[in-house]
């Protein structure tokens, strides 16, 4: 062993030593990005208390001091944070430990999508497809298309599916990436997003239209039309499309078959809409402009209430809503009685990530300080 890497790891162990906390480290060509959980949190366990809730784990990502963290997105196991200099960091979701720590595109270049498909992320960088292994944060595969893709891509086990500025859905060959057809929407409209199964896939459509095919030719099995354009991404719920239309209302519709689409209901907001629901279990939370959140029945579309000053959801768990306001502040939702239970000041947080799969609570804030909230049982 040399000397140079004996006094490394002796100031390692010194750090360890003289501050016990978590201490993180970045990797692919980023080994400087060392940082150590410091004093003070994102929230006081007083507080936390007061709401129910504890801390199950905290941590300081390796954000550098010029640098500041953007987005947070969980996918699976796994939470993914993603910095303004594009460098990425995934941690365990349970324990809060860090899996990697990469920079996976040049500082500046647009990131759109981060999907998961078995053990791959599949991403827009810039212009380049790209499919990043999720153990390890390196790129798997890259591949440039010949024109610009408007919205994330989607695949199965033998397709890519891209939807194009020239208003037409690519298909290629997950082997090869030859392409294999082309289809669009009989308006011509823009495609604004895709679902892809290995029997069927689905894109939405500027034009309000929601449209399904054979994953492998262009032959198309139903089509349904909304009186607006389709916003953010269809949400799948088994059988059930859950999806937010500029007319303003929250649609459900039903795949009977494979040829067949009832809708179930639409539930009017009265505003603007521009993102995606989150469903979860019994409940379709929309985010619905200056109106707030709503929460609304997954099965009889009635609404259960809403806030007017919310910004977002965080977590549901048994029957309670976690919800993050503009200001900062998290407020718990009664679903059954629909009225505020409690609330706690979330200041120091202005990250966070919604959680639909259980009841934790994902905050941070821009120098990269994170913590894992949950309810006390």
């Amino acid at each position: 062993m040399s000397g140079n890497l004996r006094c490394r790891l002796g100031l390692l162990a010194g750090l360890l030593v003289l501050f016990p906390g978590t201490i993180a480290f970045g990797e692919g060509g980023n080994s400087e990005r060392i940082a150590r959980l410091t004093s003070g949190g994102l929230v006081s366990p007083e507080l936390l208390e007061h709401a129910n809730l504890k801390i199950l784990w905290e941590n300081k990502l390796p954000i550098k001091e010029n640098e500041s963290l953007e987005r947070l997105v969980i996918l699976d196991g796994h939470i993914y944070a993603l910095s303004d200099l594009n460098y990425m960091i995934s941690l365990d979701r349970e324990k809060g430990n860090m899996i990697f720590g990469n920079s996976v595109a040049p500082a500046g270049l647009p990131i759109v999508g981060l999907e998961l498909y078995e053990d791959k992320l599949l991403s827009l960088i810039g212009d380049t497809l790209v499919e990043i292994d999720s153990g390890t944060g390196g790129k798997l595969s890259t591949w440039q298309p010949e024109v610009s893709i408007v919205c994330p891509a989607a695949r199965n086990s033998s397709y890519f599916y891209l939807a194009g500025a020239d208003r037409r859905l690519r298909v290629l060959r997950v082997e090869d990436m030859v392409r294999v057809f082309e289809v669009a929407a009989d308006n011509e409209s823009m495609i604004t997003s895709i679902i892809a199964d290995e029997n069927f896939v689905i894109f939405a459509t500027d034009g309000g239209n929601v449209i399904s095919i054979t994953p492998d030719r262009p032959n198309r099995l139903w089509q349904f039309d909304a009186a607006g354009s389709i916003v953010g991404p269809i949400v799948r719920d088994v059988n059930s499309l859950f999806f937010a239309c500029k007319d303003t209302n929250l649609y459900r519709i039903d795949m009977v078959d494979m040829q067949t689409v009832n809708l179930v209901w639409k539930y009017q907001t009265n505003a603007l809409l521009d993102k995606a629901p989150y469903v979860t279990a019994e409940v379709a939370y929309q985010r619905a402009g200056d109106k707030g959140l709503a929460a609304i029945d997954k099965k009889s579309g009635k609404l259960l209430w809403q806030l007017a000053e919310s910004a977002d959801l965080l977590a549901e768990a048994n029957g309670k809503a976690y919800v993050i306001t503009k200001t900062s502040t998290l407020v718990v939702m009664d679903n059954n009685k629909g009225k505020k239970l409690y609330s706690a000041n979330f200041a120091q947080a202005s990250r966070y990530a919604t959680n639909i799969m259980d009841s934790k609570i994902y905050i941070a804030n821009k120098d990269g300080r994170i913590a894992c909230i949950i309810p006390v049982e």
